[in-house]
């Protein structure tokens, strides 16, 4: 075999590869969802009873909606802090880091070869986040939000009906991407009639 005959192979299969690595990357990470599907309809709300209906909204609209979330409480953290002006500073820079590792990449992260998923980004981000704040002495006020903030998301998450964010995903998600919350696979029926989202 001439030297060199197998170099174009080699980079065809190395670039396969990559696309395939990168096509499976896509459940590691979340895509921010249009924010009129998070603020839908009146008729998509619903009272959360009875508890299982209750915890599957939960699981599943934190899920789904993670990235906004993260939004509603970092906007409410930002108006806490419009009074305190080094700590406004420093929210800025961290939200420079918020931007780059979570909110504008459309690819997963990368630590010694091994792809991070976003969930720990979030936590990761959030927790360095807290503390920063916390050193510039104003504890109180970023208490406070948080409280807030988490309260808004808990309640949205509690009384948004889940029905619609499965079924038409693919539509809803932005940049094609795949919420870890389901499979590549097509929702199946079952003899009754039940859809499932997984």
């Amino acid at each position: 075999m001439p030297a060199g005959y197998d170099s174009l192979p080699s980079t065809s299969s190395g670039a396969g590869m990559f696309t395939r690595a990168k096509s499976g990357s896509l459940s590691f990470f979340a895509t921010r969802r249009p924010w009129r599907e998070l603020l839908s309809h009146p008729s998509s709300y619903s009272r959360p009873y009875p508890l299982s209906v209750l915890t599957s909204r939960l699981r599943r609209n934190l899920n789904y909606f993670r990235v906004n979330y993260s939004m509603i409480i970092l906007f409410i953290l930002f108006v806490s802090l419009l009074w305190h002006p080094i700590s406004l500073i420093v929210y800025v820079i961290l939200f420079v880091a918020w931007w780059f590792l979570y909110f504008s990449r459309d690819e997963p992260i990368l630590v010694l070869n091994r792809m991070v998923d976003d969930r720990f980004v979030l936590a990761a981000l959030g927790i360095v986040t807290v503390v920063c704040l916390v050193l510039t002495r104003v504890w109180l006020n970023v208490l406070v939000s948080i409280l807030i903030g988490v309260a808004v998301v808990l309640l949205h998450a509690a009384f948004r009906a889940t029905e619609d964010l499965f079924l038409d995903e693919d539509e809803a998600a932005e940049g094609g991407l795949i919420s870890v919350v389901r499979s590549t696979a097509p929702p199946s029926r079952d003899a009754g009639g039940y859809t499932n989202p997984f």
